[in-house]
This record gives C-alpha cells, structure tokens and sequence, in this order.
C-alpha cells in the first residue's frame, strides 16, 4: 500500500489512522468501553429473565446495551440453518461476529444463548477477545422442565422442530466458565447483581448501585 514504508513502528496500544498513530490512552479512546457477557444454559434455565434484568440495570446507568437472543437471531439471521451440531456451531459463530462488532463500539453485549458445545464457547471466546465473559446459568433439567414457559418439555420434537437440548441432545457442561449462576436456587435480583458484581470485578464497568 501506498505510504505505508514511512508509518512508525507501532506498540500493541496503538493503532493507525490518517491522522497518524493514536494510543489507546488518548481522549480519543477514553470513556465506556464495550464487552461481551455470553449467558449459557439449557432451555428454560432462565437467561432471557436475567439478560433484561442485567441489561435495564446497566441502561438506568447510563450504559449502552444490546441483547442478542439466540432465537431471535436465528430467526432474522439464520433462518436457513437447521439444529445439527454443524449448524449450531455455525450459528454461534454469527452471533459471536456481530456481539464483538457491537463491543468494539462501546456497546455492552449480553448474548442469551444456550451455546450447548464447549467448542462454540471456546471460539465465541477467541473471537471477541479480552472484553468477553462466559456465564454459565447453572439450573437441573427438571427444573427447567417444572418451568417450561415456551412448552418445549411437554412438546414433541415435531412441535418445536428439533431434538430439544438436555433432553434428546447433548448439552456439554461448561469446563470454564468465568461466573456459575445457580438459577434452581437464586432469584432473579439475586443472579442479576451477581452477574453485575462480576462485570465489575472484570472491570468492564464500575460498581452499580441496588435497584
């Protein structure tokens, strides 16, 4: 490329624009910086619930935020993939694209997805880098199935599509995830602020009061 001989050696903090080399230190780069908190568990464990009540906390302060649900994701990105593992993991690699898109523009991301593969964990991970967390809602099928909002226990494969996740298909158990949120045996505000605690904790925000 043109010019390019001339441009100064760079450290890893910096990063090139036409206006010549800029540090991540710069007032250019200060302020709210995005993240990717990817919330994992089987159908029903409770991540659309914690995801709005992780993100209403983090927009009444002042953060901007994106959820990405896995259904509905599929449903306007992916309509055309299937549930096989090939799939799925195709899926997932989508998702994770676009939630480290959203970060890297100081968005914070919550991604509510069952993920049941440790291999699209792990490339979710690789993908968006140091600004992503993994969050495993930890929660027995059978309290899952006693809850069942979307009837997807007491359905036949035929009623929702596919062999269900925990039940006809495996769901691999995280081998490390950054947070374990016990959903069985945790309210709703209780997993919240443990979920926020932990955004803190990781610095990708400062402390958030009680709601």
């Amino acid at each position: 490329m043109r010019g390019t001989e001339s441009r100064p050696a760079l450290a890893v903090t910096d990063f090139y624009c036409e206006a010549g080399p800029l540090r991540m230190s710069d007032p250019l780069s200060q302020g709210p910086v995005g993240f990717v908190a990817w919330i994992e568990g089987l159908p029903s464990s409770g991540k659309t619930t914690l995801s709005r009540a992780v993100a209403d906390r983090l927009r009444s302060a002042g953060r901007k935020v994106e959820i990405l649900d896995g259904d509905e994701v599929r449903h306007m990105f992916s309509p055309e993939l299937g549930f096989s593992r090939k799939d799925r993991e195709f899926h997932a690699r989508r998702v994770s694209y676009v939630a480290r898109m959203l970060a890297r523009n100081d968005v914070a991301v919550i991604v509510a997805m069952i993920t049941p593969y440790e291999t699209s964990r792990q490339a979710a991970r690789a993908t968006v880098g140091d600004r992503f967390t993994e969050i495993w809602l930890k929660c027995p099928v059978e309290v899952c199935r006693q809850r069942d909002p979307k009837g997807l226990y007491h359905g036949s494969p035929e009623l929702h599509g596919t062999k269900l996740t925990g039940v006809d298909d495996p769901f691999e158990e995280p081998l490390n995830p950054d947070l374990v949120v016990d959903t069985a045996s945790e309210s709703v505000d209780g997993g919240a602020r443990r979920i926020l605690d932990h955004l803190a904790q990781r610095g990708f925000l400062r402390p958030v009061p009680p709601a």
